[in-house]
This record gives C-alpha cells, sequence and structure tokens, in this order.
C-alpha cells in the first residue's frame, strides 16, 4: 500500500512534503489487520509423526515430488522455517505432558520430551508450509497429539456419553470410567490456553488481529481398528460393518469440537487411516471396514461441503512396503531360531546370529538396504517412517482443507 501510494504521488509531481503527508493518509486508509488463521491437528501417533527428517532426500528420489521436496528445504538442504506459521504442540507420555513452540519447521513430529527438537515430521509440517503460500494473514497451527489413544475411549467427547467398561476392561483393571475422555479435555484446555495468549507463541500478535478458528484435522484411528473388544467381529453372512460406533463417535466429536470451541462451521478434515495402502491385496475386511466407517460422517447431510475426506493410503509408499516385508521375515527367523533352537541348546547365540544374516544377506539386496535406510525410519504402522508420506499426507489435508473454506472477500 505504502509503495502504490508513493508511486501516485510522485507522479501527480508533489513535493517531499507532501509525498510524505500523502503516504501516511493513504496507509491510514489502508485495509485493517485480518485475523490470524488458527487450524487445529489433532489425533494420535501419526499425528505425533515418526518420520525422520533424515528421510527428507529419498523425496527427491522421485521425479513427481521432486518439486515437494524443494518446498520443504532451504537453499543449503536444510528444513524451511516458515515465514508466517508458528506452531504449539502438546504431547506426551502418560500423564507427562509438556509444550514445544515456535516457528514452524521441522522437528514438530513425535518428541520423547515434549519441548525438544524429536528430528522428525508429522501432517503439520507441508501442512503449515501450504498455509502459508495460501494466506497473506499469519497462520497458527495448535497440535495435540499422544500415540496409543483411542476415540472410543481417549477422545471419547462429551456427546457420546461416558465410557462403559466391557468384561474384558473390568478384568484387566483398564479404562476406568473417571478417565473416559481425558485426551478430548486435554485438547480443548489446550486450544484455550494457547488461544487465551497467542503473543506467547506468536510475537508479533497484536489484539487488534483478533483470530479465526479456520479448520481442523483429525489424523487417528490405529488403535480403534485392530479392537475386538469395543467392536467385536460379526457373523461371516453379516452385512454390518462392526465399526459404525466408530463413525457415531468421530461426528459426535466433530459436533462437539465445533461447540466447545465456538466455530460452528470449522471446516474438518478426515485423515482416514491408509497403513497398507490401497491396494486390494494388501487390505483385510477388518482394515476395509474401517476405512469405509472413518470416513462415513462426510456423507451424512449435516456435514456436507464442510467435512471432508483424505485416503492416507494413496501416500504408503509400495517399494519400501516390500522391503520392510523382507524385514519382518528375517525378524520372523531370528525369533523361530531363538525359540526352537538356541532354546534347546541346539545352537548358540552366536550361530544364531550368523545363520540370520545369511538368511537376510540372501533375502535383501544391498540396493533394498540402501533404500530402505534413505526412505524408512519406522515401523509400518507408522507409515515406515516416511518423510515422503507425510509430507504428501500433509499438503493433501491442507488442499482439502482450502477447498472447504470460503474464498476471500473480493477488495
Amino acid at each position: 500500500m505504502r509503495l502504490r501510494c508513493n508511486l501516485f504521488v510522485l507522479a501527480m509531481g508533489l513535493s517531499f512534503i507532501s509525498l510524505w503527508d500523502f503516504s501516511g493518509a493513504c496507509l491510514a486508509t489502508a485495509a485493517e489487520p485480518k485475523p490470524i488463521k488458527v487450524f487445529i491437528l489433532a489425533g494420535q501417533s501419526n499425528m505425533e509423526g515418526h518420520a525422520k527428517v533424515s528421510t527428507f532426500d529419498y523425496i527427491a528420489d522421485d521425479p513427481q515430488t521432486q518439486s515437494l521436496y524443494a518446498e520443504m528445504v532451504g537453499p543449503d538442504g536444510t528444513p524451511r522455517v516458515a515465514d508466517n506459521v508458528w506452531i504449539s504442540y502438546r504431547t506426551g507420555r502418560g500423564d507427562n505432558n509438556g509444550e514445544g513452540f515456535g516457528k514452524l519447521t521441522a522437528g514438530y513430529g513425535s518428541r520423547s520430551d515434549p519441548t525438544i527438537d524429536g528430528g522428525k515430521i508429522g501432517p503439520e509440517f507441508t501442512f503449515g508450509l501450504a498455509m502459508d503460500e495460501a494466506f497473506e494473514e499469519p497462520v497458527l497451527i495448535i497440535k495435540t497429539a499422544w500415540g496409543g489413544k483411542s476415540l472410543f475411549y481417549d477422545f471419547r467427547s462429551p456427546s457420546s456419553g461416558v465410557y462403559e467398561q466391557t468384561e474384558r476392561d473390568i478384568e484387566k483393571n483398564r479404562n476406568p470410567v473417571e478417565r473416559s475422555g481425558h485426551y478430548y479435555r486435554l485438547m480443548i484446555e489446550h486450544v484455550r490456553e494457547v488461544l487465551s495468549d497467542i503473543q506467547r507463541v506468536y510475537p508479533g500478535y497484536k489484539q487488534e488481529y483478533g483470530y479465526e478458528i479456520a479448520g481442523f484435522v483429525w489424523f487417528q484411528g490405529f488403535n480403534d481398528m485392530v479392537n475386538r473388544d469395543v467392536y467385536p467381529e460379526l457373523p461371516s453372512q453379516s452385512e454390518a460393518n462392526r465399526f459404525e460406533n466408530y463413525s457415531a463417535w468421530l461426528a459426535n466429536l466433530i459436533r462437539d469440537v465445533r461447540r466447545d470451541l465456538d466455530a460452528p462451521h470449522m471446516p474438518f478434515v478426515i485423515g482416514v487411516m491408509g497403513v497398507d495402502g490401497m491396494r486390494t491385496e494388501n487390505i483385510n475386511d477388518g482394515n476395509r471396514q474401517f476405512r469405509t466407517a472413518m470416513a462415513a460422517p462426510a456423507s451424512y447431510p449435516e456435514f456436507q461441503g464442510n467435512v471432508g475426506v483424505v485416503q492416507t493410503g494413496e501416500f504408503w509408499d509400495e517399494p519400501l512396503a516390500a522391503i520392510q516385508a523382507k524385514v519382518q521375515r528375517v525378524a520372523q527367523q531370528r525369533y523361530l531360531l531363538d525359540k526352537r533352537e538356541v532354546s534347546e541348546g541346539r545352537m548358540t547365540k552366536a550361530e544364531m546370529e550368523a545363520a540370520v544374516a545369511a538368511f537376510e544377506a540372501e533375502l535383501i539386496s544391498p540396493a533394498e538396504a540402501a533404500l530402505r535406510a534413505r526412505g524408512a525410519s519406522n515401523a509400518g504402522y507408522h507409515y515406515l517412517g516416511c518423510a515422503k508420506t507425510f509430507a504428501l499426507m500433509g499438503k493433501a489435508f491442507a488442499t482439502e482443507m482450502l477447498a472447504m473454506m470460503p474464498p476471500p472477500p473480493a477488495e
């Protein structure tokens, strides 16, 4: 605005003093600061993110993702620091929770110490970079994620009622009723805490900016997907989905976060659990049913156009997964030899390790081992800890979110 006004005044041939006065007048009529955009990211271990920064270079190997890699790193090859995005990340182990905050960059993935860069990314990194590109106003990401948490119990929201323990819960003394929804409450508490003092996280914030809760991303599901107690198997002839309750509880969570954060029209993105990818032969019936149930709320009439779905299985890395399957076979071979041979005294530990090494050398080529070292840093249930996968997911979450947000008003 200042440049445009000054050029206009120069064209009019006004004096230096007039120039100064007129540019000040122009500035006075400039648009008021826009509210900062606030996005909430929540879920379990894959929202935490277990992709090590050391796997970034693998992204550049693929011609289709070289441009994505270029967006993620600076000229010196180190992870980018976002120009205009800040993040507050609450996480922890057990009841030992804490917060890390600052300008968005890599390192806001899973953290053993919430206050210290963990050397990993989750979806937040490329999600934030995409939002930085999309908006002139500052962006604030509030991330709450804890590994191993369920929707049926840990993130259970008020409208779903208090969790009722199963017989197995009582037998194993787990999932006490008083902690039903504990992590939902922690999530809401943290969002409110950050919004009550935004300047603590984003030092340049001024009260006159205000804020807009612009969207919510939910990426969770593994603990529900593998649970056969809360979601029991149905008779083989049944056409029902055994995860139907997940759909109802997720719909309640959407309604409840909108109510509790006073954001009734907040766009909501569901990252559908996609471990094992999209190939039919790799997905068992339970996995398939769970994905259907997880995506279902987006089809409800009340959520049309304001709840979106991203199938994260589309970003599963098949080449790395094929190598990982061989790694698992090696681990299984070690286990069997230990149990059948070493424990019976027919083989020493050293002999077992030699046998396992020979088995591995025959099964996994040096090129495959090198590729895995470049691209994978964790187990399959964490999408192999592949930064390429998490980067693609984060960008897809942002794209889906932006598609649901109202266009900016014409100036």
